[in-house]
């Protein structure tokens, strides 16, 4: 493995965070945020700061072994410039793997992945090559059919360096970053390529941002079409739709939580606001993956963890649940569109979805939309799969595709 650093440079989680926070913006002093430690890696803990860098630039660039999962294709790392949501620079990582013998210049999909997880060993450049059952990536045969159709494909680690969990506005920003920076490594021969998105549920949410914010963020790229899917679109509406009964995946929900408190920590205060149980229960999470979050917080609740009663009365806390909520941004993707969703989908607020599918298509995007025939999430994730390929295919092609306004 070759190191080069150079100079210059669930969804049911994301509704209970935006409800946490709600309630946690201004209250008393008390505990600060924990955030979890970086990898031992030295190419993790190069900082953006020491750089006098553009948003992309590449801090490191490195060669990897190929994933065991994964046929056909050379894999590197790429550490970059981007920026958190308090605009102050930040190094994030994201993993590129390469059909070996490709065509330069072949087509880029940045593939945002669902990271369910407070601990940066829980995302993709991790996961990719993990010997834990547990944390292997799961999508390992859709990458390989985007690997054989020539594509080289980039998965960032959306949720940055503190794993900021459910702060989608980022993960946004990061993605776009990650793209920047593969087009300017000269190693990869993508300089030129058309890109394209990809991501559901969280990943999608990633992915509707990226969506959202290129005109202004990055209007440099290529971005040819994005297709996402079961995307989360008001946090605001999902905060008001939480119970407090116990819940089996209230630790998804409360890590979602403690990760707006990582990234917004001058404007919600969780930590301040917690029971012993409930501080206990942080300390647990703190740098937790999916399994171990579900573990803890099985059949916890809000009472447990805090005093507050009331979700929704803190209008701080609540503009910071509005920044990461799609709906609510006025920026208007510029290329393609290919959304997919359940109509009956319990886990999002489905109408907030065709609301700002409205807006778009009213401000003359390209929308094609699909409502799958299935009731829940995960079924609709699957269900949509060929169109979003199909799709992807047509526009790196250059093709027009189907549209719904």
């Amino acid at each position: 493995m070759r190191i080069r650093l150079r100079r210059g440079i669930l969804t049911a989680a994301v509704c209970a965070a935006a409800a946490f926070a709600a309630v946690t913006s201004t209250g008393p002093a008390g505990a600060a945020p924990l955030y979890p430690p970086l990898p031992a890696d030295p190419f993790y803990r190069a900082a953006a700061e020491a750089y006098p860098s553009a948003p992309g630039d590449i801090v490191g660039i490195r060669r990897m072994p190929t994933p065991a999962e994964i046929v056909g294709a050379d894999a590197w790392q790429i550490s970059f410039r981007s920026t958190n949501s308090q605009g102050d620079p930040i190094t994030a990582v994201t993993t590129v793997l390469a059909p070996v013998g490709k065509a330069p210049d072949g087509p880029l999909l940045s593939f945002q992945h669902v990271i369910n997880a407070l601990g940066p060993q829980c995302a993709p450049s991790q996961t990719l090559w993990t010997t834990d059952p547990n944390l292997a990536i799961r999508e390992a045969a859709g990458l390989n059919v985007a690997l054989q159709r020539g594509w080289t494909v980039a998965i960032p680690d959306h949720l940055g360096p503190t794993s900021a969990y459910g702060a989608a506005k980022l993960g946004g920003q990061i993605t776009l970053d990650g793209i920047r920076a593969v087009q300017r490594a000269p190693e990869l021969q993508v300089a030129n390529s058309p890109v394209a998105l990809a991501g559901y549920s969280g990943g999608g949410m990633a992915t509707g941002w990226a969506a959202a914010l290129a005109p202004s963020y990055a209007p440099e790229l290529n971005i040819v079409g994005a297709a996402m899917g079961g995307v989360p679109m008001n946090l605001r509406k999902m905060a008001d739709g939480i119970g407090t009964e116990p819940h089996p995946v209230f630790g998804l929900a409360f890590a979602a939580a403690l990760g707006l408190e990582r990234e917004y920590p001058d404007r919600i205060n969780l930590s301040g606001q917690l029971t012993p149980a409930g501080l206990a229960m942080r300390d647990g999470l703190t740098a937790a993956c999916t399994n171990d979050i579900l573990r803890i917080g099985a059949g916890g609740s809000l009472p447990q963890v805090s005093p507050i009663s009331r979700l929704t009365d803190e209008p701080g806390a609540l503009a910071v649940a509005d920044e990461n909520s799609l709906e609510y941004f006025p920026g208007v993707p510029d290329m393609p569109i290919f959304e997919w969703h359940s109509p009956t989908d319990a886990l999002i607020p489905v109408d907030s979805i065709v609301a700002t599918l409205a807006r778009y298509c009213a401000a003359g995007a390209h929308v094609q939309s699909l409502e799958t025939p299935t009731p829940d999430h995960m079924s609709a994730a699957v269900l949509g799969l060929g169109q979003a390929a199909d799709f992807l295919t047509k526009r790196f092609a250059g093709e027009e595709t189907p549209r719904t306004c």
